[in-house]
């Protein structure tokens, strides 16, 4: 699955926040930030900046955080200030999966009218299967009735449908893997 520049750059934005929530975090939590000791530095000098020599800092180190796994650092941030920007990072990549689903449809049917093929609801989808691999639990077979509705109707309400389901499955998925921790 190819993504457009468009959702480049907004992931882009929300690493970007990451590291800005980075900087604001006391130099003692900020030492236990889980990348190499050079890009700790480097964070902990960024705090001190100010105004627009901040911002550059913050857009270069961006850079840098982007060769390192996220997920721990989103984690650190959540402990100290929130689990505010963990959860706006799922909701983007739940509407990512949203769209890609929808413009896949979309192109499908487009395809089987020029070929004059019949197309169900129960086609081949690329990203239902990227969307597996992320979240286990999902029925292929609700995604793609849902998104060929839509594709058919281009009813808005089915793709809605589509988010709330993901949502639903991902909180799911959540409150499954957070039991064994609580017992």
């Amino acid at each position: 699955m190819q993504i457009s520049r468009s959702e480049q750059k907004r992931r882009i934005k929300e690493i970007e926040k990451l590291v800005s929530e980075l900087v604001a975090l006391p130099p003692q939590v900020l030492g236990q930030a889980p990348v190499p000791e050079e890009l700790r530095e480097m964070l902990l000098e960024t705090a001190k900046l100010q105004g627009s020599v901040k911002q550059r800092q913050v857009k270069y180190l961006t850079k840098l955080v982007q060769e390192h796994p996220l997920e721990d650092l989103y984690a650190l941030v959540g402990r100290h200030r929130g689990k505010t920007l963990s959860a706006q990072k799922q909701l983007h990549t739940l509407e990512f999966y949203r769209d890609a689903l929808v413009n896949e449809a979309l192109e499908k049917q487009r395809i089987c009218r020029q070929n004059n093929e019949e197309w169900g609801e129960s086609w081949a989808s690329d990203t239902l299967i990227d969307l597996k691999n992320h979240l286990p639990e999902i029925d292929e077979l609700t995604l793609s009735r849902l998104s060929y509705l839509f594709s058919r109707t281009r009813n808005p309400r089915y793709s809605r449908e589509i988010f709330r389901y993901l949502r639903a499955v991902q909180e799911l998925q959540q409150r499954s893997s957070r039991r064994p921790e609580e017992a």
